[in-house]
């Protein structure tokens, strides 16, 4: 597929979920590499996670903007509240967005259903039509959408490695319905306005400063209060690992490629409309990472050299919602942007260890 060039420098990024882990993330890379940008925060920092934590994130985005002489905007505001949203584009017309506000999570969702559907779909639908009406007047409007999917959209999928070319008709959560329904509502508004939309699925995002739920931080904070960890599936699993620079990595070139405009043979637009994989392309047996991320651990002194995981170890069977494998075929991405995933969990656990025990300094 074309793509469009877009030049980042001097131009406005808004950036939803901005206080959450790939948001601030995000954040400090702009302000780091481009010049005279100007990042646009937004995010409703909900205590799913740690509250303190989101702050921690925001005041290291804070210190990059200083750094840089860049532009940093942080603004509080729910996605669901759509005049909220037509505000932030209306005063900051913003070039480019990166839609990552979401409520995330597989197995939050089958108990929490409502929060899904208002931040989600809602939110979403908010943001699209921001998007929409960012034309009116003649104005150049929004040059591309970035927004978040899910390697959840590939729900049981047996086929393997898993491809944008597979058919995702089948979630087996909530959260991964309302992943597959962005892509296609993406699809809409690209093909009704001629918006330049990319969805990335992401594939078990980890590192420094993280979501407390995901497995790999869950369980350093449950061996580090001698409580169990559950090992789902009986550890027969199999995950690809995608370290979070090499997300925003691919988020950063993604954003400065869109997909190009062109009218088809009936005269109407063809949807500049795109989907891409991230993931390391290596899926890592689960019982293996925990090995690594034990190892990590006790290296860099967060838990002590004789510490009995055994002791602590439950194997209980898959939760309700999950899926044994996932394993990303990343060749498109590879292809157009010229990028692949490629740092390794020993690399990354080693990172997210030493994050951790500078980060509770204990």
């Amino acid at each position: 597929m074309s793509k469009y060039a877009i030049d980042l420098n001097g131009k406005t990024v808004l950036i939803t979920g901005a206080a959450g882990f790939i948001g601030s993330y995000l954040a400090m890379r702009i302000l780091r590499d481009c010049k005279d940008v100007t990042v646009v925060g937004f995010d409703i920092i909900t205590d799913y996670n740690p509250v303190e934590l989101k702050e921690w994130r925001l005041s290291q985005v804070d210190k990059a903007a200083e750094e840089s002489c860049n532009t940093w905007v942080f603004i509080k505001g729910d996605l669901a509240d759509s005049e909220a949203v037509a505000s932030v584009f209306s005063e900051y017309k913003p070039s480019v967005v990166v839609n990552l506000a979401a409520q995330a999570g597989v197995r939050y969702s089958i108990e929490h259903p409502d929060v899904y559907i208002s931040s989600n779909i809602i939110g979403f639908y908010n943001i699209l039509e921001a998007c929409r009406h960012s034309y009116d007047g003649g104005e150049c409007g929004v040059e591309h959408l970035v927004y978040a999917s899910s390697s959840s959209v590939y729900g049981g999928n047996k086929k393997v490695p898993f491809s944008t070319d597979d058919r995702v008709d089948n979630p087996v959560s909530l959260y991964a319905a309302t992943k597959k329904s962005n892509e296609l509502m993406a699809h809409t508004y690209s093909k009704l306005y001629n918006i330049p939309s990319t969805g990335l699925r992401f594939f078990t995002v980890y590192g420094p400063a993280g979501r407390t739920d995901m497995f790999y931080f869950s369980a350093t904070n449950n061996l580090r209060a001698g409580k169990d960890i559950r090992i789902f599936n009986y550890g027969k699993c199999k995950r690809d690992f995608t370290y979070i620079d090499d997300i925003v990595e691919g988020i950063f070139r993604v954003m400065q490629g869109a997909p190009g405009r062109r009218v088809g043979e009936d005269g109407l637009p063809v949807p500049p409309y795109a989907v891409y994989n991230i993931g390391g392309g290596t899926p890592e047996n689960l019982l293996d990472y925990i090995t690594v991320l034990q190892e990590e651990l006790i290296h860099a002194g967060v838990l002590p050299e004789d510490y009995d995981f055994e002791a602590h170890k439950v194997f209980v069977p898959m939760q309700p919602g999950d899926v044994p494998v996932t394993y990303a075929d990343s060749s498109a991405l590879e292809k157009d942007y010229g990028f692949k995933p490629k740092i390794g969990i020993r690399e990354g656990l080693r990172r997210f260890a030493e994050w951790y025990k500078k980060f509770y300094s204990y």
